[in-house]
């Protein structure tokens, strides 16, 4: 069993990529059950928010399990694999736990330090468990990783001035317009990025200010808390007619704000329009940054504005590398304690020697065999064996955590015909290609 994370973010990929590979919340649990189909996967957690999209899984082999990963993405979003391909990362084992510790806690994030990112990889988790894709490691490791960044958030304060991509929009608006004060903001979706950027507009002079939503309940809640007006979606155009400032943050699949209305609403409209996208898959057409007086920017144009005055984040970030190794060491020490590793690495050698065995026999009885043939069928049956043992690996992981687990344990020796001596040797061979690497 290995722990493998595949993903992309802000770091590796552009904007015009990631919001091609958003999973749909609608289709989550879908996404979650078809990855589990794939070969090789054992375990999953689908995490994907506006800033990255990665997969964190159990897998019972690290190249097959890449393979499988890169497949199942590129058919879920119908694309490619090699154009996908050059913007995908791999972590396994220690840089996978890792990397998810820095995740949940901000650490990784476009805006260091902030809370947003905890709450989505809680709603990935409970999501993935909710749907039966989780077991023994991605509970454990989860709840772990999750509580930790609770206790990073409270005892460092990093979240504390954070600069949000909201602030950073509010900011974009002041350098483009100087003083707020008298503009008119039109916000369209009602959503949490709506609710902290009016947070951040409260205190800039600001008083005319429309909020736009598809269900008319949720833009009245918001509305209510900033003394705002509410706007329908019918009439969205005529609201931006008269607006200095849009913010548009949905869920929408496709863009809301199209290149052809506005080049004729910009046509009418005296003055210019700051129109701010905080959208994942984006909620403006790209296109609408060539009108005249349409001044667009995306969430990664406002990574420059972001990454400002940071330093005091940064080393919070650099102090907690240690702590974050030892909580990862902590987890692979207790998932040693379970026992099962050395068991299910002395059945895959054990399974892997009875393929080669045959390989041989068949060799002699076919020596007619080409050397493609030969290998054809070699890759037929690993894949035979694998989807054998993933069924009765994922069981004895369960097996390991609960009360009678040495007995189970014992008996899946038994039933497999693992004796000390196939674990012991399995160990020895693992301990020297440790060595070697």
């Amino acid at each position: 069993m290995f722990i493998l994370t595949m993903g992309l973010n802000h770091h590796t990929a552009p904007i015009d990529i990631r919001e091609k590979l958003v999973f749909k919340e609608t289709e989550e649990e879908m996404a979650l059950i078809t990855l589990l189909q794939e070969k090789s996967i054992l375990e999953n957690v689908i995490i994907s928010t506006c800033n990255r999209t990665e997969i964190v899984a159990v897998v019972d082999q690290i190249h097959t399990g890449r393979y499988y990963l890169k497949r199942f993405m590129a058919n879920w979003f119908q694309m490619d694999m090699e154009k996908i391909e050059p913007y995908l990362f791999f972590h396994e084992e220690n840089e996978a736990v890792n990397h998810l510790y820095k995740v949940t806690a901000g650490l990784d994030s476009l805006v260091l330090g902030e809370t947003q990112i905890l709450g989505q990889v809680k709603h990935a988790f409970e999501i993935a468990k909710q749907t039966g894709t989780t077991g023994t490691l991605l509970n454990k490791l989860f709840r772990e990783v999750v509580t930790f960044a609770k206790k990073v958030h409270h005892q460092t304060k990093i979240n504390e001035n954070a600069v949000s991509v909201s602030y950073a929009a509010v900011e974009v608006a002041k350098k483009l317009y100087g003083s707020l004060e008298n503009k008119k903001i039109v916000l369209v979706g009602a959503g949490e990025m709506s609710e902290l950027a009016l947070q951040n507009l409260a205190g800039s002079g600001i008083a005319d200010i429309t909020i736009i939503n598809r269900t008319k309940a949720n833009a009245e809640i918001l509305a209510d808390q900033f003394q705002a007006k509410v706007g329908t979606y019918e009439e969205m155009n005529n609201y931006l007619s008269i607006a200095d400032i849009v913010l548009v943050s949905t869920s929408a699949d496709e863009p809301i704000i199209k290149q052809k209305d506005m080049q004729i609403l910009m046509s009418q409209k005296s003055t210019s329009m700051l129109v701010i996208d905080i959208g994942l898959p984006r909620n403006v057409e790209h296109d609408c940054s060539y009108i005249p007086n349409f001044h667009l920017y995306d969430i990664d144009d406002l990574a420059g504005v972001v990454s400002a005055n940071s330093l005091e984040r940064q080393k919070i970030v650099l102090a907690l590398e240690n702590t974050i190794e030892t909580e990862v060491q902590n987890f692979f020490e207790w998932e040693k304690q379970l026992g099962v590793v050395p068991v299910i690495r002395a059945l895959r050698e054990k399974a892997l020697e009875m393929q080669e065995i045959t390989m041989t026999s068949l060799e002699n009885k076919l020596p007619g065999l080409t050397e493609r043939e030969y290998i054809q069928i070699g890759k037929h049956m690993k894949s035979i064996i694998n989807q054998m043992l993933k069924q009765p690996i994922s069981e004895l992981k369960e097996m390991s955590v609960e009360n009678d687990a040495p007995t189970s344990i014992e008996h899946f020796k038994r039933i497999f015909g693992l004796t000390e001596l196939d674990i012991t040797l399995s160990e020895k061979t693992q301990e020297q290609a440790e060595t070697r690497s």
